[in-house]
Order: structure tokens, then sequence, then C-alpha cells
């Protein structure tokens, strides 16, 4: 990238400025040339942060000036080799929250969006009280999604990752700070068979976002080089998580509460094929994405014994 260097000036002149539009086509131009695909909106997203701006508000921003054009773009720089965009500017947007996140935890993406706000609906039909419950919670964008919108369910995030589980206790407490119900953060594998002891038969919903990608399955480089594969990858067929969940769930589960799981997009036909096979889930459904790939499947806790 080229920009505006600094200049010989009169005493007390202002530093020569770069205008926002211009920088932020150069950035686009390079971004694009190193294959990132939405090249324009990261652009724009790392201008923002430079100008600590929101991005609806560059155009009405000064520009750069030559401190702050050098520090834009260093970052480009840095998306240019595809360090995720998130962990440059160290959040990632999550339904109403801005969320930390950075290298050792996985980025929330759009699409679990959709299953944390089935999970606020169910949850908001529930009385005061409620427990919900977010199995491999990474960032806490799930488990802090029900929090903040209902405020007066008891939210329980579980992690496994030391890593991971640094940034869930960081938000968790931005978010308490906030004015957030404070959430209940445990460090435990969900594949444990004994998970939640203390909660079982007692849950209302659980919501789980678990690694399910199938071994070597080609995946971008934010992902390959950045996301932990051990929250990324599911094992040969990307069940290896989801079928422990699922027996899990079943027990922590009170008869009529709620299960809402996320999985791979060739997993249409096997997760529900999982839950029914159990025999202790009912009203199964499939759920698709915004762009109509299947994205997570629900199931309601029957109340047979089992």
């Amino acid at each position: 990238m080229t920009g505006s260097r600094e200049h010989p000036t009169e005493p007390g002149a202002l530093p020569e400025r770069t205008p926002a539009s211009s920088a932020v086509a150069t950035a686009t131009a390079a971004l694009s040339r190193a294959g990132v695909p939405s090249a324009r909106a990261d652009a724009e997203f790392l201008a923002a942060a430079v100008l600590a701006v929101s991005r609806g508000r560059l155009a009405l921003t000064e520009g750069f000036t030559p401190s702050a054009l050098r520090r834009f773009e260093a970052l480009v720089a840095r998306r240019a080799t595809r360090e995720p965009l998130q962990h440059l500017i160290g959040t990632a947007a999550f339904r109403y929250l801005e969320l930390a996140v950075g290298p050792g935890v996985f980025v929330p993406r759009p699409e679990t969006e959709l299953l944390a706000g089935w999970g606020v609906e169910q949850a908001r039909r529930l009385p005061p009280g409620a427990t919900v419950v977010d199995l491999c919670a990474g960032s806490g964008a799930i488990a802090l999604s029900v929090a903040n919108e209902v405020p007066d369910a008891r939210v329980v995030a579980v992690e496994f990752s030391a890593e991971a589980l640094g940034w869930l206790r960081r938000n968790a407490a931005d978010r308490a700070a906030a004015g957030d119900r404070p959430i209940e953060v445990v460090a435990s594998d969900v594949t444990a068979p004994d998970l939640l002891a203390e909660l079982v038969g007692g849950v209302d919903v659980l919501l789980c976002n678990p690694p399910y990608v199938p071994d070597g399955t080609p995946v971008p480089p934010e992902v390959a080089e950045h996301d932990p594969a051990q929250a990324v990858f599911g094992g040969p067929d990307g069940l290896t998580v989801i079928r422990p969940v699922i027996a899990r769930a079943a027990a922590l589960l009170r008869p009529g509460a709620v299960l809402g799981i996320e999985h791979d997009d060739t997993h249409a036909d096997a997760v529900p094929a999982l839950l029914a096979a159990d025999g202790r889930f009912a009203e199964v459904v499939s759920h698709r994405d915004l762009t109509g790939r299947p994205r997570f499947a629900t199931a309601e806790r029957t109340s047979l014994s089992g």
C-alpha cells in the first residue's frame, strides 16, 4: 500500500491527512489481491477501528493523519496474510453484543446467531429463573446473548479449553459490568459422563455449538491457521462430540425441555437421526441458515423415563 507521508510544513501547521475513502479503496484492492472474500467490508472495519468511529461514520471523518495511516496500513498487511479481522480489531459482533476474541478462542460466526436466537425465543416462554445451558461456550456468544436478552434466566456456560475459558470469563465479566445478569462459568469437558451432575433433570433449554467439521475438510486460512482445531474439527465424521452431547442432554433436560445443536451442513440427516435414535426426544426439527444450508437441529425431551 502507499499513502501520504510526512512533508515539511510551516511551524504549527496541521499534518497532511489522507481521506478515508482513498485509504479504504487502496486497502480494498490490496485485500482483494490477497484473496480476502470480504475485502471492502474488512477495509472499512479496520479503518473505523483506527479512526475510533463506527463503520457508518467513516465518510464524516477528517481522514488519516500520517501516523494513523501507518497503523491502518500495518493492519491491512496483517489481514492480507489472512489473520482474522476479529483478531485485528479485538472484538466480534454477535447479535446485540461485542465480544472480546483473539488467539485461543473460536471466533463466533453470524450463522450461530440463528441458534442463539432460537434459544432466546425458547427461554422467553419460560417462567423467571429458567435454567439455560450453553455447552462448548467458547467466547460465550450464545450464553451471553441469552443473558442479555432474557435477563431473568439462569445461564450456565460450559467450556473445557483453558485459553477459551480466559476469553469466556473476560466477556462474562464485561457483560456483568454492563448490567447483564451474571452467567455461571463451568470448566468441564462436555463429553464427561457426569457433566453438570447437579443439574440432571433440571435444565430447561440446552444449546450447543460443538466442533463438528469432519476431519480433513478444507477450511479457509482464517480457520485453519487461527481458530483452535479442537473447536472446529469433530472427528472423522464430525460427530465425535455431538453423540455424547445428545446423550448427556437427554439426562440434563427436564421432560418438555428443549435442545438446540448446531451441526455441519453435511449433517442434515445425521444429527436428526441421532436425536430420533436416542429414544428420549420428540419434535425433532432441522433448521436452515439464511443461505439455505442445514445449520442446526432442535428437539424436545419426552416425558418418558430413561
